[in-house]
């Protein structure tokens, strides 16, 4: 048996995250008060008691999530459950990077504080939208996003979903033709801004001298990039891919088939919601898929793969 962690990116938020986990790991206070020492906010008030509306919020969300699905995982290997390769769907690719111990716990934070300023200041510079198109092939998807202008395919999530990102108008055109064209459904995305698009093109640049200030270190477990959907297995690889990110499309679905091709069949989403499960669920229906928000999410795992009672025995 084979293990793979996923981590969650933004649109996985939820009012009240956190509540089942958080009072589990030990050293939870110690992680919000570096969070709190970095961020200058209360992560976990957010999580536990912050609106819809503040989740929303680049700033705020990104690193929120990132802390989230870091002390998951953490519970995890805590019982004995450790993943052969990690990927993470866009901001959970820094998740990925953390629990693979290529940056500190610390500097991650420094880095996706980084990282959301710089989207937040070019979404308000350049605005843009997002949308999820249901039901076309990408090479549909990517044609007409070509022919419209000023819109590129930045998400390949799994064989009928594609997200589009762009000048807001040029969104809302493409959308219409993708539905002549035969989408069944064209939804717009509740994000601020055009992200992986070319429209965060300032903003990479920026990021990627950011990325020069740290350190980085050979990753304890193969990450599978967003960039390149092949495996970064040293620092250098890791920061290469990472740099390319914010301003390149998320190959979600060619991630999860290296993956399966490399014999992974059980895939864990660490961190909140279902998305990632539900992709993957339209990419290979032969896998298995879990996710792990709670304390009895744990013990069900660690049951299921055969650890029977170790999960009681730690989380008490």
């Amino acid at each position: 048996m084979k293990i793979a962690f996923l981590f969650p990116g933004q649109g996985s938020q939820q009012v009240g995250m956190g509540k089942e986990i958080f009072s589990l790991y030990s050293k939870e206070k110690e992680i919000f008060q570096q969070a709190r020492k970095i961020l200058g906010f209360d992560v976990e008030k957010l999580c536990l008691y912050g609106s819809e509306e503040d989740l929303k919020k680049t700033y705020y969300l990104q690193p929120s999530l990132l802390i989230l699905s870091y002390i998951t995982a953490k519970l995890l290997e805590k019982n004995g459950i450790y993943p052969v390769a990690v990927a993470g769907h866009s901001l959970g690719e820094w998740t990925a990077v953390a629990v693979s111990e290529v940056v500190d716990y610390p500097d991650a934070l420094k880095i996706i504080y980084q990282r959301a300023r710089l989207m937040e200041e070019a979404s308000i510079r350049k605005g843009g939208g997002m949308a999820a198109v249901i039901g076309l092939n990408r090479e549909k998807v990517i044609n007409i996003c070509q022919q419209v202008g000023e819109v590129e395919a930045v998400n390949f999530n799994c064989p009928s979903q594609v997200v589009i990102s762009g000048k807001k108008e040029k969104v809302d055109e493409a959308g219409k033709r993708l539905k002549r064209e035969g989408a069944k459904r064209v939804i717009p995305l509740p994000v601020s801004g055009a992200f992986h698009s070319f429209l965060m093109r300032e903003a990479a640049s920026k990021f990627s001298k950011v990325l020069d200030k740290f350190k980085f270190f050979s990753p304890r477990y193969p990450i599978v990039c967003n960039a390149s959907a092949c495996y970064a297995k040293t620092n250098d690889e890791v920061k290469r891919n990472l740099k390319k990110q914010m301003d390149h499309p998320v190959l979600w679905e060619d991630s999860m088939k290296r993956l399966i091709r490399d014999g992974v069949n059980v895939f864990v989403e660490v961190g909140p919601g279902k998305v990632l499960q539900n992709l993957l669920r339209r990419i290979d229906k032969g896998v298995t898929t879990l996710g792990v928000e709670s304390k009895e999410d744990i013990e069900k795992l660690c049951n299921y793969l055969g650890k029977r009672g170790q999960a009681t025995f730690l989380l008490q």
